[in-house]
């Protein structure tokens, strides 16, 4: 028999953490109007309080979202509703916050220092639930970062750790030092992922599952391309939005629109009509229940985007279509990956049955 459906209020541990977070955590990128799209201050105010009514404890944020609009407002909601304690708070550094200057930005300890300083100030509040690497810099030494973070700790700033957008080698290497070092150890990783962006499965998700690290998507419903409003034909709505997506100079965007990823789309209608779905819905539920995943993020410009949202985790899709999907899915299998095929683990084993367990 499968496992129920999950609400939103069946919480998880995040990783090793102690932390308790719902499956669908709220992105706030949205939170602002600054760059160009997103929601005002009155339709961010009723989506933050619509998730949390609903049962939801889990907010994501950056402290370069909107220019730091997103932590502001954020900041200003918690206070007026007055049920901090409640919420999983979550803000990542990296990104730089002052042209020309280098230590404005990266991993380093004097920026890190730097971003919680600013990201405290904006959220009113005098500590971080968990506090994101957001991206892997390629140059500061990973005992700087573990020894700053495992610092911010002990001093009571931050209460764990997690890392985004970073090699699989980077993260086994980390949590090993941590492990060795007796630092706080990362419990928590933040991928894209996605019907469409599937190559995490190769080592994240497995480095994920051998170190403890609950798996938080974002963008799984790639940008909008997901929820079934784009179409090749550009006969439904949101087409002004593709339009700017596809000549957006962003790499992950242009990577979009490929012809293998309108035919994911094809299938993934086909199935939501199957199950009296929407698209949105149905690639959001095939996320939430993949291997490692803890929490995925969702994001929204608008309250019923957030309700339809919600409702992912209201069905159970059959296994037929689940299995309909990934085949539609899958990555391709490229080198060495080849060697851990079932037929190639026949020839190590001479034709043999070997388990775990």
């Amino acid at each position: 028999m499968p496992d129920a459906a999950p609400r939103l209020d069946d919480y998880l541990l995040l990783g090793r953490s102690g932390l308790r977070v719902s499956r669908l955590c709220l992105g706030t990128m949205t939170f602002g109007t600054e760059w160009g799209w997103g929601s005002p201050e009155p339709a961010a105010r009723e989506i933050f309080d619509r998730y949390l009514d609903a049962g939801g404890n889990f907010i994501d944020t950056a402290d370069g979202y909107t220019g730091g609009t997103s932590e502001t407002l954020l900041g200003k909601f918690i206070r007026d509703r007055g049920n901090r304690d409640r919420v999983v708070l979550a803000t990542k550094f990296t990104f730089g916050a002052e042209p020309g200057n280098p230590n404005a930005g990266g991993n380093g300890r004097k920026n890190i220092q730097r971003a919680l300083e600013g990201s405290l100030r904006r959220l009113q509040t005098d500590c971080i639930d968990l506090y994101w690497m957001h991206a892997w810099d390629g140059l500061t030494p990973m005992e700087e970062v573990l020894s700053t973070l495992d610092a911010l700790v002990r001093a009571g700033k931050i209460r764990a750790v997690g890392f985004s957008d970073v090699p699989a080698w980077y993260l086994a290497r980390a949590q090993t030092i941590a492990e060795f070092r007796g630092w706080e150890p990362i419990c928590a990783l933040q991928l894209e992922y996605s019907l469409v962006e599937r190559n995490i499965e190769r080592e994240h998700v497995p480095a994920a599952l051998a170190l403890g690290v609950g798996i938080c998507p974002w963008s799984p419903l790639a940008s909008g391309m997901l929820s079934g409003k784009y179409r090749r034909d550009r006969s439904l709505e949101g087409q002004g939005r593709l339009a700017a997506l596809q000549q957006s100079k962003n790499p992950g965007f242009l990577k979009l629109f490929t012809e293998r990823n309108w035919q994911i789309v094809d299938v993934l209608i086909a199935v939501a009509s199957e199950v009296r779905r929407s698209p949105a819905q149905v690639a959001l539920n095939w996320v939430a229940r993949r291997p490692g995943v803890a929490s995925t993020i969702i994001g929204a410009t608008k309250p019923s985007q957030l309700d339809d949202n919600l409702a992912a985790l209201s069905f159970e899709l059959p296994e037929a279509l689940r299995r309909k999907l990934d085949q539609a899915t899958r990555p391709e299998t490229v080198h060495p990956y080849h060697f851990f095929e079932p037929e190639m683990q026949q020839m190590m084993t001479g034709g043999t049955r070997v388990s775990r367990r």
